[in-house]
């Protein structure tokens, strides 16, 4: 019985260290470069992807942090008091200029 499964066909470039390291193992173990170049892509794709890893952390931080100051304004009237003293500060330029 034949085990069928699809492939993508797909072309790299190695550096002639890498083809003739390929060459020189795939002999060894009598088997092809492109074998071998499978299997370590499927052991490659077996550990975990570490940037998931690193945005689960991240979220889990934010998550900790939350409430940590609540001395803190909430961002909108923290975003409008900033704007209300540039609104200001800009009168009072024009004002000055228009002396």
């Amino acid at each position: 019985m034949y085990i069928t499964y699809i492939v993508k066909r797909t072309q790299i470039y190695l550096d002639e260290r890498q083809a003739d390291e390929l060459r020189r193992r795939g002999a060894v173990r009598g088997t092809t470069a492109s074998k071998m170049i499978r299997e370590a892509i499927d052991q490659y794709l077996a550990e975990p992807d570490h940037a998931s890893e690193r945005l689960g952390r991240y979220r889990a931080a934010l998550d900790d942090s939350f409430g940590i100051a609540p001395h803190l304004p909430d961002g909108a009237s923290y975003v409008d008091r900033l704007r209300g003293a540039d609104r200001a500060r800009q009168r009072e330029l024009e004002e000055r200029a228009g002396e």
